[in-house]
């Protein structure tokens, strides 16, 4: 490398070589004297000499060869400090994966032992990620009993409309049947249970609960008010309303559902973002659409009249659902994740809460929300604006037709709102926090028994292994893909705390006061569209 020039040298750079020449040289000309001839002859000599010894160790090769292995010693600890050595690939040997074990005899199926970890191997104190928001309704769904607790007295009062009684007696299940219940929802939530004990063995306390596979929610929150009043009845189901105190748990659709060849929940939310990758919002068609059956609510076959026709354009686009006609054509028609096409997706009501609005929420258009009256576990953690926009529900058609005349006019803003109700499906709805709902949720419910769970007399044990191995289509094949195959390796999400009652009410005054302004610009729309006559 070459030197800089000194601070305390004239000239600098390559003039400084000179500089020492001048004692040799007579100002007044270029005579020489002998005795300076010499000296100036025997410097030559010596710098020749100096020279060409120098060019031989400088071209030795093995010179060169211990500079360059020094000069790289040297540049590994002074030039490159920042980077480590890269660090040695580690192959990991697959985590041993637990299948059904069904015999040749599968209708006489059994419950086999020790063939499954009997606890996760995590640590109890292991950091874990914060649940998402919507677990503090565990809190509110559980608060009925939080001063008396459940007693047993309780707990049988809840057998009045329950299909079932499910108990948890040292990790393993066993079900009481009371009545069947629609199509195979009983069938599909006792699975759910089971999947969720193979998630967390040895993690979920003992308990006993009654379930309800019904829609609507049956203990009225009236009915228990007052000081004298007695306890609510513990009743689990799939959805809630304003005025009742059922416990809501997530839905049979979540691993499956046979009859309407819905897949499980975790492969279907990979179809979506597939699906929705298919085409941007903007190159979408630019009204609301929605498909389902009209004949379970009258709400729904309102809806029916907001489609295009020759003397109304309400930028809707609705269809009613054949489901006899789709099974024998093989559902080629009501394929969830081919049905994200259109800029907004409409949710409505059955004849209480549907498991539709999931699918409608993942599909990256705006979601457009007719006024609900039911709740699931999820839903309340959505906001009006971010996640959804509000429609009327007397007055859906103008509703529908303000909503996509305004997604249209702000393309960025409506763009937000359905790629932020995606978002919050993809991640905070995945398949892993649905088991730590569960897993919370009936932690929180166990410790409020006042009593000791025990297998109920008229209760068969109930595993994977029983209830899969014996049946066969969509039934089988639908739980052999919602199998879990291998205890969690870590633990449950951190629940969040309760909501105290400023931020309880801050969240609903949130909604609320949205909600509303939204409805007020509705309102200017059509009173400017009848003031122009257009």
């Amino acid at each position: 490398m070459r030197n800089s020039p000194s601070k305390n040298e004239p000239g600098g750079g390559h003039s400084r070589n000179f500089t020492n020449w001048s004692p040799f040289v007579k100002s007044s000309g270029f005579g020489i004297s002998p005795n300076r001839s010499y000296a100036l002859l025997s410097l030559l000599t010596l710098l020749i000499v100096g020279a060409f010894i120098s060019t031989r160790i400088l071209l030795d090769p093995t010179v060169l060869l211990e500079k360059e292995a020094v000069t790289t010693k040297t540049r590994s600890h002074t030039i490159f400090p920042k980077y480590p050595p890269p660090t040695p690939v580690t192959t990991q040997s697959p985590k041993p994966e637990f299948t059904l074990h069904c015999s040749a005899n599968d209708t006489n199926a059994t419950c086999p032992r020790n063939n499954y970890p009997a606890t996760a191997s995590f640590g109890e104190d292991a950091p874990t990620a914060t649940c998402p928001d919507y677990f503090r309704w565990i809190h509110e769904d559980l608060r009925p009993w939080a001063k008396t607790g459940i007693t047993r007295e309780a707990l049988e009062r809840a057998k009045k409309t329950a299909n079932f009684r499910l108990a948890i007696v040292g990790g393993r299940v066993y079900v009481e049947k009371f009545q069947d219940a629609f199509q195979t929802r009983d069938v599909f939530t006792i699975w759910g249970f089971l999947q969720l004990l193979r998630k967390y063995p040895g993690k979920i306390p003992d308990l006993e609960l009654m379930f309800d596979c019904v829609d609507w929610p049956v203990v009225r929150a009236l009915d228990f008010a007052g000081v004298d009043a007695p306890s609510p009845p513990p009743l689990f189901r799939y959805c809630g309303n304003e005025e009742t105190l059922d416990i809501v748990f997530p839905d049979w659709s979540f691993w499956g559902w046979s009859e309407v060849n819905i897949k499980p929940w975790e492969s279907l939310l990979k179809e979506l973002r597939e699906g929705n990758e298919r085409s941007t919002w903007i190159n979408r068609e630019p009204y609301a659409y929605w498909k389902g059956n009209p004949s379970v609510a009258e709400t729904r076959q309102d809806l029916m009249k907001c489609n295009v026709s020759e003397e109304h354009e309400w930028n809707a686009r609705v269809y009613a659902q054949d489901w006899i006609r789709e099974s024998k054509e093989g559902y080629k028609q009501s394929d969830l994740a081919s049905q994200c096409h259109h800029r907004y997706k409409i949710y409505i009501e059955g004849s209480a809460w549907s498991v539709s609005e999931k699918y409608i929420l993942a599909c990256d258009s705006v979601t457009l929300l007719v006024k609900p009256h039911y709740y699931d576990f999820f839903t309340r953690g959505l906001l009006p604006a971010h996640h959804y926009w509000p429609v009327r529900e007397h007055d859906k058609c103008r509703s529908i037709k303000f909503a996509v005349h305004w997604g249209n006019s702000h393309i960025q803003k409506a763009q937000d709102i359905g790629k932020t109700a995606s978002e919050f499906i993809q991640q905070e709805l995945k398949m892993d926090y649905v088991y730590d709902y569960m897993y919370h949720l009936l932690t929180g419910y166990a410790k409020l028994l006042q009593f000791k769970p025990e297998i109920p007399q008229n209760a068969m044990e109930i595993c994977s292994e029983t209830m899969a191995c014996p049946r066969s289509g969509n039934e089988r094949k639908f739980m052999t893909e919602s199998l879990v195959k291998h205890p969690a390796e870590t633990g449950p999400c951190a629940m969040p705390p309760p909501y105290d009652p400023a931020s309880f009410y801050a969240v609903e005054k949130r909604k609320q006061s949205t909600t509303k302004r939204i409805l007020q610009w509705e309102m200017k729309y059509w009173n400017k569209q009848n003031q122009t006559g257009s």
